[in-house]
């Protein structure tokens, strides 16, 4: 293990941090299915040399793309539940992201009121300007600095956006100190946004904060269209060196350590704090236990950090 907690690994802005990502099951699991689900992921993360764990929250975007999506919307268990009720024999950090927008302001004062030492959070705003929220994504970090102000706090990098370095440095304004990135496939994007970061916070005498990059196997086609769908640019080159792969999986985990490499490379030579999050959000088994093999040899890579 690390020598330091994740909080501390992040309060610092030390390199080297892994994570492992995963959705809560469906909202109509059985108690019985959701503890069985709990108990695998569980007995499949005990081998990795993990600093923490993150549940996704997922929400409907369908508001952002007029398209049909690729895989139905389908309702999780709230991440903070699962976590609490399920996940009790994880021992480490857990990183718990929360789309402010679906939430009262009184039902996120009470999560961050009762979230225990371990947990940390990443805030999500609407998935549009136009759809209709509950509470403001500047209005959940004001919250949190009134509620939980020692709740620490994360935020989504998107490298597709061409501002988005001044956004990173807003949220950091507003009590976010460390990013987690959107599924990177295209490293082009990602180091320009990086480069911008990073010297817009040397322009400002500002520290920059860890980022943590999250990689994603994609194996096959319909897993592709839906990261399309989300939001995400896959380059025209990766797409094709994955739809014309005798073995897609594959020529993606391949791709992935390629993009692993590439980012270490970059952030050592700019002296940018970084980390990786590696993403399961498949249920098919040869994904899932790709994912972990993934994050096995990204592991690997970060040790001489760690």
């Amino acid at each position: 293990m690390s020598r330091h907690p994740l909080p501390q690994l992040l309060a610092e802005a030390r390199s080297g941090v892994l994570v492992f990502s995963v959705t809560p099951p469906r909202r109509s699991a059985t108690e019985e299915r959701i503890k069985e689900i709990a108990e695998v992921t569980l007995d499949r993360l005990t081998a990795l040399d993990l600093d923490g764990l993150i549940l996704y929250d997922i929400d409907d975007e369908s508001d952002r793309n007029p398209d049909d999506r690729p895989f139905p919307y389908l309702p999780t268990l709230d991440p903070g539940r699962y976590y609490a009720e399920h996940l009790t024999g994880w021992r480490q950090p857990v990183i718990i992201y929360r789309c402010v927008g679906k939430y009262s302001e009184d039902e996120l004062r009470d999560w961050m009121s009762g979230a225990d030492s371990r947990v940390l959070s990443v805030f999500v705003g609407a998935s549009s300007g136009g759809k209709e929220v509950r509470t403001g994504l500047r209005r959940a970090q004001e919250l949190r600095a009134e509620v939980r102000p020692d709740l620490p706090l994360g935020a989504v990098a998107i490298g597709e956006r061409p501002d988005e370095h001044l956004r990173m440095l807003a949220k950091q304004d507003r009590g976010a100190s460390f990013f987690v990135s959107q599924v990177v496939y295209h490293v082009n994007d990602m180091k320009n946004l990086l480069s911008d970061y990073f010297y817009e916070c040397r322009a400002r005498s500002a520290a920059p904060r860890t980022v943590i990059f999250t990689l994603s196997l994609c194996g096959s086609l319909k897993t592709l269209e839906f990261v399309r769908w989300l939001g995400v640019d896959v380059p025209r080159w990766l797409e094709n060196s994955i739809r014309h792969a005798d073995d897609p999986l594959a020529e993606s985990y391949r791709q992935c350590l390629a993009i692993a490499r590439d980012l270490i490379d970059f952030c050592e030579h700019l002296g940018l704090p970084y980390g990786f999050n590696i993403e399961s959000v498949s249920i098919r088994k040869a994904e899932i236990e790709a994912s972990i093999d993934l994050a096995a040899e990204v592991s690997g890579m970060l040790r001489y950090r760690r």
